[in-house]
């Protein structure tokens, strides 16, 4: 996706910091939902739980809305456990809030907190595999352990429930298992996201945000020497 620019409205935060650093005059706030979701997981269909941020704001006065998944939770062994899954998503978002300020963008930094139907949700099994952030696999990377990962990219159809509505929405979802000499990390990212039965534009629009931030990722996988293989949604 390229850089913000006149008439096309932002979708990424580099999209906002790309427009503070060309001049504009940014203001940006942000809500979180917790939403519960039916994920139709081929012959697999599981429920979860996605962290989602939605920012909204102006670029010279120009209004712009877009949302970003932080976290997918669920209690099997299909993503990261709830319990686990708020943890990563602030993280994500504490990473985000770093980047706006270092451009000048001031933001209420608030975080996701589970409420008490969520953290009912399922107990954290102790058996659970270690879970980090991409980020933290870079951290990782950089203090010397060699670190392999494989991914694995896919178009995830699901249905959000809110406020007694359903809303039918296409995930591009990534799953990421780094394995280092002795241990085995997963990753699961939300890349982008449309409405399952929205134009075509909207489908092409989110593979380019998808796409672009893949990019990002394999470029600091590169950086730090992490062995992985390229893979894009089409």
């Amino acid at each position: 996706m390229e850089p913000t620019s006149k008439g096309k409205s932002p979708m990424r935060i580099t999209d906002i910091v790309d427009a503070k650093k060309s001049g504009a005059t940014v203001a940006v706030h942000i809500r979180f939902e917790i939403l519960p979701v039916d994920f139709r997981h081929g012959s697999s269909p599981f429920q979860a739980h996605i962290f989602l941020a939605h920012y909204h704001g102006t670029i010279d006065t120009v209004p712009f809305e877009f949302r970003k998944c932080y976290a997918r939770g669920c209690p099997n062994n299909l993503c990261t456990h709830v319990s686990q899954a708020v943890n990563i998503a602030n993280r994500y978002l504490q990473r985000d809030y770093r980047v706006l300020v270092s451009a000048g963008i001031g933001i209420q930094q608030e975080l996701f907190a589970l409420d008490d139907m969520v953290v009912k949700f399922e107990r954290l099994k102790e058996t659970d595999e270690p879970a980090l952030t991409i980020p933290e696999l870079i951290g990782l990377a950089q203090a010397g352990k060699p670190i392999s990962v494989d991914i694995a990219l896919e178009f995830l159809p699901a249905v959000e429930h809110f406020a007694n509505q359903e809303n039918a929405q296409t995930f591009l979802s990534g799953e990421l298992t780094a394995s280092t000499e002795n241990k085995t990390y997963h990753c699961h990212r939300c890349f982008a996201c449309f409405a399952t039965d929205g134009s075509g534009s909207e489908r092409s629009q989110a593979v380019q945000v998808a796409n672009a931030r893949l990019e990002m990722m394999y470029k600091e996988f590169e950086r730090v020497g992490i062995a992985h293989e390229k893979a894009f949604f089409r």
